[in-house]
């Protein structure tokens, strides 16, 4: 069986321009686009002539064939290695969309083998009240009965529900295993590693946290609040990526955090229309939800 490989190595020996500039580059960018809309036209003649164009699969192999060959051949022309670029798209596939299918226990390797009182617990309910004090809108959260963080307000001139944004902290934990915010709200901060302690559980991390809930608030505002989206832009999840890579957080892929995101905010969306309710953070099914009052 041929690897990608071997497969550029020989298609090289077939290339007529070899030329590493010029013509040597433009043809089989060239190619490549042609070669795609061929595989188009394939397509448009099955379209129109259905079962009678019985030659379709040959033709579809055979100008895949054609897209593979100048894909070696640019590849080549820029001095990149196929079979690495096939093994790098793959583990972007999985990192976007295969999260799911990793090993499940990735959810506790960030707290795992600290005291249990310095873990995340894995499952627990919060009660979200809303309450107008002075007057001022505000939220209140629970857990036992035992308020947790401070009350919070919009911070905005116009009520944009911005104050139950803890929602997006309690999904982050529920689905990543990750929230300074919530474990300094919980008081587990891992003390037994000041190292830990101070970069991970710290007020940087904790402001990151802070950041990253602005930022796609910011994005979610513009979009109904994610209302019907199941996907959400790739650039948003790489500048989240980015702002986490010095953190424990950053094992966790771009697949998880969408889910956190998506997931939180299907909660944010029915905890802000009935102002308050019941919270199910679960950290073992890497879910959070919503039950009414």
């Amino acid at each position: 069986m041929m690897n990608f490989r071997e497969y550029q190595e020989q298609a090289q020996k077939t290339d007529q321009v070899p030329s590493k500039s010029g013509n040597g580059i433009i043809i089989p960018l060239l190619g490549l686009v042609g070669e795609a809309g061929e595989l188009l036209s394939e397509y448009k003649k099955y379209l129109r002539d259905g079962e009678a164009h019985k030659l379709f699969p040959e033709c579809v192999a055979e100008e895949l064939g054609d897209i593979l060959w100048y894909i070696a051949n640019v590849s080549t022309k820029f001095d990149l290695d196929l079979e690495e670029i096939a093994e790098g798209n793959l583990k972007k596939c999985r990192d976007r969309w295969g999260w799911r299918d990793s090993v499940q226990t990735d959810t506790y390797i960030l707290d795992s083998h600290f005291p249990e009182h310095e873990r995340l617990p894995r499952r627990f309910e919060v009660e979200i009240m809303e309450v107008s004090e002075n007057n001022s809108v505000k939220m209140k959260a629970f857990i036992n009965r035992k308020q947790i963080g401070n009350d919070l307000t919009d911070n905005s001139y116009s009520s944009d529900g911005y104050r139950f944004h803890d929602i997006f902290h309690f999904s982050y934990a529920a689905v990543l295993g990750w929230s300074p915010v919530i474990r300094s709200n919980l008081k587990l901060k891992r003390k037994s590693d000041s190292g830990i302690d101070e970069v991970e559980d710290g007020g940087r991390a904790i402001a990151i946290e802070e950041g990253i809930s602005a930022l796609v608030f910011s994005y979610a505002k513009d979009r109904n609040f994610l209302e019907g989206v199941d996907t959400l832009d790739d650039q948003l999840l790489k500048t989240i990526k980015n702002m986490t890579l010095h953190l424990e957080v950053s094992q966790c892929s771009l697949g998880a955090w969408e889910q956190a995101i998506l997931s939180g905010y299907e909660v944010w969306r029915q905890v802000e229309k009935n102002q308050g309710g019941k919270v199910i953070v679960d950290l073992d099914a890497r879910s959070i939800i919503y039950q009414d009052k």
